[in-house]
């Protein structure tokens, strides 16, 4: 593992704290990819780094990316049609219910003919 050293005459930017997690997780995939461009142009990246690097930018991590976001919108989708189901079902009960009382039909007298 290399030792940390501070560059002279270059200050570290302060940064405000995150609010959440994710934030924090952005701060910290922000500093090290520009940690990694620093050894990029100093030309002491190590090959991991590089290799990192060049699979964030091929087309195949774009479309796989891409996907992962297109599953989450289906999973909300499918979701909220869930949770409409169960509203008409409940809606349906209640109408039903309704109809009996307004027929003069008891709720507890049930489908008797």
């Amino acid at each position: 593992m290399a030792k940390a050293t501070k560059p002279s005459g270059i200050q570290p930017r302060k940064r405000r704290a995150a609010l959440t997690p994710e934030a924090r997780e952005n701060q910290l995939i922000d500093l090290a990819v520009n940690l990694i461009e620093k050894r990029l142009l100093e030309g002491t990246a190590s090959s991991q780094e590089v290799t990192t690097i060049l699979k964030l930018g091929t087309t195949r991590a774009r479309l796989e990316n891409e996907r992962l976001a297109k599953e989450v919108e289906l999973v909300q989708a499918k979701t909220e049609a869930y949770k409409s189901g169960v509203r008409m079902d409940e809606l349906y009960e209640k109408a039903m219910a309704a109809f009996k009382r307004y027929s003069g039909q008891d709720e507890e007298d049930g489908d008797e003919y």
